[in-house]
């Protein structure tokens, strides 16, 4: 293996972005979550129902970088 091979190897990310919809009304989210964790399930507000509703991850979007400030 020739040393230009290994610094030219892309580095995956840590985070991915996921679409989350409500299981309720279908309204959708965006949240990034670690691309080692499982498939996200979690109770937040439905603005259209305006009440609290299990969201379920949908599908995996992309690679996310962390924020550098």
């Amino acid at each position: 293996m020739f040393l230009t091979n290994v610094l030219l190897k892309k580095v995956k990310t840590k985070l991915v972005l996921t679409l989350c919809e409500s299981v309720v009304s279908g309204h959708r989210l965006f949240i990034p979550r670690e691309r080692a964790a499982e498939k996200f399930e979690f109770i937040r507000y439905d603005p259209f129902v305006r009440a609290e509703v299990v969201y379920k991850e949908v599908k995996r979007l992309k690679g996310i970088a962390p924020r550098k400030f």
